[in-house]
């Protein structure tokens, strides 16, 4: 078996407490030399300012490639853009171009009156620049929008035609959910190599199962039995790790080579599955200015 690339999300952190938790999660996780760490947008743009300033700290101190996040929420395709070249200026010229949520409450996503009205339309002026590798969202199940499974994949297509350049999953608990998926999309003309499987540790198993039903991400019942009884023995990390590094591994058995990791910004179990799959540390942080 191969040994994947691996890349990294974090959250921006909102408080002090919050920053100590990320950098802690820098310091165990950058060792083994990424390929990229991605950093959030809170719903509605909320985050905007501390994505921007941790995608800089980590791209300055932390010698990381960074991929920020970039969404549509409530800003002009004037102020989007500009956030775009302070990226660029800072040296991140790596960008994660999402629609983005709306703010909590607000119903469903409504651009801007002077913004872009789509995903698409954001990747398409990003590429225009020539300044950035676009990385995007797909969905290997229905995302709840969505009328269909194929909607979401003729929408992915047009991503990748407007101009991305890697494709990045919602999470999911079963290799085989995503293995179809990524069939679909090469017989839509996606080509499956630019698909990289969304990966997310189970840390704590009744806030992952609520967070799934709000994607729209399938619980299967044996994995509902499975935590119930690890629960009742007090063995819900070593379930979750070895639940994790087999998923891995069945993707990396079918060719997967990249993996992306979605950590909460609790790096431990992340760290102990790449370990499984043997992903080791190979870099030395830079100094912490």
């Amino acid at each position: 078996m191969h040994t994947p690339a691996v890349s990294f999300e974090f959250f921006p952190p909102q408080n002090l407490e919050a920053s100590f938790r990320l950098w802690d999660t820098v310091q165990v996780l950058a060792p083994l030399a990424p390929r990229f760490v991605s950093v959030t947008y809170g719903a509605g743009g909320t985050t905007r300012e501390l994505t921007r300033d941790a995608v800089a700290t980590l791209h300055r101190n932390f010698g990381l490639k960074v991929a920020a996040h970039l969404t549509c929420v409530n800003a002009t395709r004037a102020e989007t853009l500009e956030i775009a070249e302070g990226f660029a200026t800072a040296g991140v010229t790596d960008i994660v171009a999402l629609r983005g949520d709306p703010p909590k409450g607000s119903g469903a996503f409504q651009p801007h009156a002077e913004g872009f009205t789509s995903s698409i339309e954001l990747i398409e002026a990003l590429k225009a620049t020539g300044r950035f590798t676009i990385r995007v969202g797909a969905y290997p199940e229905k995302h709840p929008e969505s009328a269909t499974q194929q909607a979401d994949i003729d929408w992915l297509k047009r991503k990748i035609d407007a101009g991305a350049d890697e494709a990045l999953t919602q999470f999911f608990f079963e290799a085989e959910t995503f293995l179809r998926f990524r069939d679909t999309c090469e017989k839509a003309g996606v080509d499956g190599a630019r698909i990289t499987p969304g990966i997310l540790p189970i840390e704590n198993w009744k806030g992952v199962s609520r967070f799934a039903e709000r994607c729209g991400t399938a619980v299967p019942a044996w994995l509902v039995d499975a935590f119930e009884k690890a629960e009742r023995d007090n063995r819900q990390d070593l379930l979750a790790t070895a639940l994790c590094t087999e998923l891995c591994s069945d993707l990396i058995a079918e060719g997967v080579q990249n993996l992306h990791f979605y950590t909460l910004n609790r790096p431990e179990l992340t760290r102990d599955v790449c370990h499984a799959l043997g992903v080791t540390p190979r870099t030395k942080l830079q100094n912490v200015a």
